[in-house]
C-alpha cells in the first residue's frame, strides 16, 4: 500500500512539473501570436495577452488529439518509460525554456520537450525504445513549418499588394487593423491547439507508464486535457516580452498588413500540422511567416543576423534539451 501511495504521490509532483512547463509554453511561445499585432499598434500589450489567451483555450473545442497521440506514442516506446524518464523530459525542456528565456531567443518550447524525453530514454535504454517514424516527422518540420510559414506569408503579401494597388495606403491600413484580429485569432487558436496538447501527451504517455490507464485508453481523461489547456491560456495571459520584441521588432518592421499576412500565413501552416498530428513549432512557423513577408518588401528589411540567430536555436534546442534530460534523470535516480 504504501508503494502505491508514493507512487501517486510522485505522479502528482510530475503533472504539477508537466503544467509548470505548459504555463511556460505559453509564457514563453506568447509573443508568437501577438508579437507581430502589438508592434503594428493594433492592441495594447495587456489587450493582445488575453485575447491571445482566449483563443489558446478556446482551441480545445477545435482540434482531435492527433499532436498529444503522436507525443504520448509515436516518439518512444511507451513501456520504457517511467517516472524517472518523464521527470528528466521535463526537467530539460524547462531548463532550455528558462535559458532562451533569459536570453529572448525565440526558441521551440516543442522541440525542447521532444528533446527531453529523447534524451531521458536514451539515458536508460539506448536509442532502441526511439520510434523512428515520429521522430524523422518531428524534425522535418523543425525546417518545413518555417518554410511553409515563409511560402504562405510571401504569397498572402504578393496576392494583397495586388488586390491593394489603386487602394490609399490610409484606407489599407484602416481595413487590415480590424483584419489583423481576426488573423491573430486564428493563430493563437492555432498555437493552443498544437502546444497545449503536447503536455497532453507527456501527461498521458506518464499516466500509461504507471498504469493508471490503460494501453487500450483512446484517450487521456477531460481533467488533463481542460487542465493543460488552461496552462498554456494562464501562461500567455503572462506574456514572455523579451521575446515579443525580437518577435516583433528586431526580424522586420511590420505594418497591420504584413502582420495579417504573417499571422495568416502561420495559422494555415499550424491548422495543416495539427490535423497531420505534427508536433510542429509555433515559433519556428511565425518566424518564417515574419521573414517571408519582410523578404517581400526588400531583402534587406530583414534583420538577416537576428534570423540567423534564432536559426541556431532552433539546431541546438534538441539535442541541449535532451543532454540536460539525461543529467536530469540520472539526478532523479539517486533522489527516489
Amino acid at each position: 500500500m504504501e508503494t502505491v501511495q508514493a507512487a501517486l504521490w510522485v505522479v502528482i509532483l510530475l503533472v504539477a512539473m508537466a503544467l509548470i512547463f505548459d504555463f511556460m509554453n505559453g509564457f514563453h511561445d506568447a509573443a508568437n501570436s501577438i508579437a507581430t499585432v502589438v508592434s503594428t499598434g493594433v492592441l495594447k500589450p495587456t489587450q493582445a495577452v488575453v485575447f491571445a489567451a482566449f483563443f489558446n483555450f478556446v482551441a480545445i473545442f477545435v482540434f482531435h488529439l492527433s499532436v498529444a497521440a503522436t507525443v504520448g506514442k509515436g516518439i518512444v516506446t511507451p513501456d520504457i518509460v517511467d517516472t524517472h524518464v518523464v521527470f528528466g523530459a521535463l526537467a530539460g525542456a524547462i531548463v532550455w525554456n528558462l535559458i532562451t528565456w533569459y536570453y529572448g531567443i525565440p526558441s521551440s518550447s516543442s522541440h525542447a520537450l521532444i528533446g527531453g524525453i529523447v534524451g531521458a530514454v536514451v539515458a536508460k535504454a539506448g536509442t532502441t525504445p526511439l520510434i523512428a517514424a515520429g521522430l524523422i516527422k518531428t524534425v522535418a518540420f523543425i525546417f518545413i513549418s518555417p518554410l511553409l510559414g515563409f511560402v504562405f506569408g510571401s504569397l498572402l503579401m504578393v496576392i494583397v499588394a495586388w488586390i491593394c494597388r489603386r487602394a490609399r495606403p490610409n484606407k489599407v491600413d484602416k481595413w487590415f487593423r480590424r483584419l489583423q484580429l481576426v488573423s491573430a485569432g486564428a493563430y493563437s487558436l492555432g498555437h493552443g491547439g498544437n502546444d497545449a496538447q503536447k503536455t497532453i501527451g507527456i501527461v498521458w504517455l506518464l499516466l500509461l507508464a504507471t498504469g493508471y490507464m490503460s494501453s487500450g485508453d483512446t484517450s487521456p481523461p477531460m481533467w488533463v486535457i481542460v487542465s493543460c489547456y488552461a496552462a498554456i491560456g494562464l501562461g500567455t495571459m503572462f506574456g514572455g516580452w523579451r521575446i515579443v520584441k525580437t518577435m516583433g521588432q528586431k526580424i522586420t518592421k511590420l505594418k497591420p498588413v504584413g502582420g495579417f499576412c504573417a499571422e495568416t500565413g502561420g495559422a494555415i501552416t499550424l491548422f495543416t500540422a495539427t490535423m497531420l498530428g505534427v508536433p510542429v513549432s509555433t515559433t519556428h512557423t511565425i518566424t518564417g511567416a515574419i521573414v517571408g513577408v519582410g523578404s517581400t518588401q526588400r531583402m534587406s528589411a530583414v534583420r538577416w543576423g537576428v534570423a540567423g540567430n534564432i536559426v541556431w536555436a532552433w539546431i541546438l534546442t534538441i539535442p541541449a534539451s535532451a543532454f540536460v534530460a539525461a543529467i536530469a534523470y540520472w539526478i532523479s535516480l539517486q533522489l527516489y
